[in-house]
């Protein structure tokens, strides 16, 4: 089992700021494993989270709407959805009355590759605690923000 202040080699003043550079460790950490895991597919953490909105969602969207959507607030979305669009993965049109509004979709092959992507692998870190244990986690996390 990890402990953050062995982990960093630091002293906390105190449980709350230890939390908070814990979480903020812990985050990156989860972050650079999906990174590791997504390497094959030759996608990022948040163009997977992209890739998925878009699924969820069931019909093309406005880019503002996935912007808005993403756990990791990006301001290159733009670009982000640039580089899915070029690799094939979502579709991009514009509105017809308004042609600053931007709308995307999942295309076939991005389907296909989240079909690929076996989300229950990446979450085997998850494995180290129980059910109850991830719903305290989740309420103190939302209590927090």
């Amino acid at each position: 089992m990890g402990d953050i202040a062995k982990d960093i080699n630091s002293k906390f003043p105190n449980e709350r700021v230890k939390a908070l550079i814990n979480i903020k460790y812990t985050a990156n950490w989860l972050n650079t494993v999906g990174n590791e895991f997504l390497k094959p597919s030759k996608i990022s953490n948040q163009q997977y989270n992209i890739l998925r909105i878009l699924k969820g969602a069931n019909e093309a969207v406005t880019v503002n709407s996935v912007k808005e959507r993403m756990i990791e607030k990006s301001p290159n979305a733009t670009r982000l959805m640039d580089k899915l669009c070029d690799k094939g993965l979502i579709e991009r049109t514009r509105c017809e009355n308004d042609r600053r509004v931007v709308y995307v979709k999942i295309s076939e092959k991005g389907l296909k590759l989240l079909d690929k992507i076996n989300i229950d692998e990446l979450g085997v870190q998850m494995n180290s605690i129980t059910e109850e244990e991830a719903k305290t986690l989740n309420e103190i996390l939302d209590k927090i923000r």
